[in-house]
């Protein structure tokens, strides 16, 4: 599993770097608010992010905010780790769409127990994701019953309903077949 550590401070992305990796996840680690957001708009994002709050370019809210606004359906948990320690901070990194808050000069066991939280979390929400049950298809075109009693093709009904991805080719099968077609006229 991907990770993003992302704060101006060199030390304290050290040591959030070390409290990372025995969980066995993969640790990138930038200094900005720019850095941050390709790596979290990138087509393979990372699933969680520890983020400051003060960060050049873009801080660690309104990262928060475009992530949850721009990309809605990521798998993605949030915890902002930040110096700023008042109530009323920690309810603004919460609504702007942290999972978690964590305040420095933080505790390294604290962090690793709030990072299996959201190890667990993300798990769960990726099982959740999973496509289950009986799904109404057309034996002709292939179109799926959607919950509206509207038929719609299945890429699209898979792409709404999970985070799979679509390329199309053709299968050797179809294009011996297709050739044969050709040929023939």
């Amino acid at each position: 599993m991907k990770a993003l550590v992302a704060d101006d401070d060199g030390t304290t992305t050290l040591l959030v770097r070390r409290a990372l990796e025995p969980s066995g996840l993969d640790v990138s680690v930038v200094h900005d608010g720019e850095a941050a957001w390709k790596m979290l708009a990138s087509p393979e994002p990372p699933s969680l992010a520890v983020l400051d709050w003060m960060m050049p370019a873009i801080d660690g809210l309104e990262l928060c905010r475009r992530v949850r606004r721009e990309r809605p359906n990521a798998n993605l948990y949030i915890l902002l780790l930040t110096s700023r320690e008042s109530r009323a901070d920690v309810i603004s990194g919460l609504d702007a769409g942290a999972d978690d808050y964590l305040i420095k000069p933080f505790d390294h066991d604290e962090l690793r127990a709030r990072v299996r939280v959201g190890i667990r979390v993300i798990n769960l929400i990726s099982k959740v994701r999973q496509l289950r049950g009986l799904l109404p298809i057309c034996s002709y075109c292939h179109r799926i019953r959607n919950d509206d009693d509207y038929w719609q093709q299945m890429e699209q009904y898979l792409s709404q309903h999970s985070d799979a991805r679509f390329s199309h080719g053709i299968c050797p099968d179809c294009l011996a077949q297709v050739e044969a077609d050709f040929n023939a006229d």
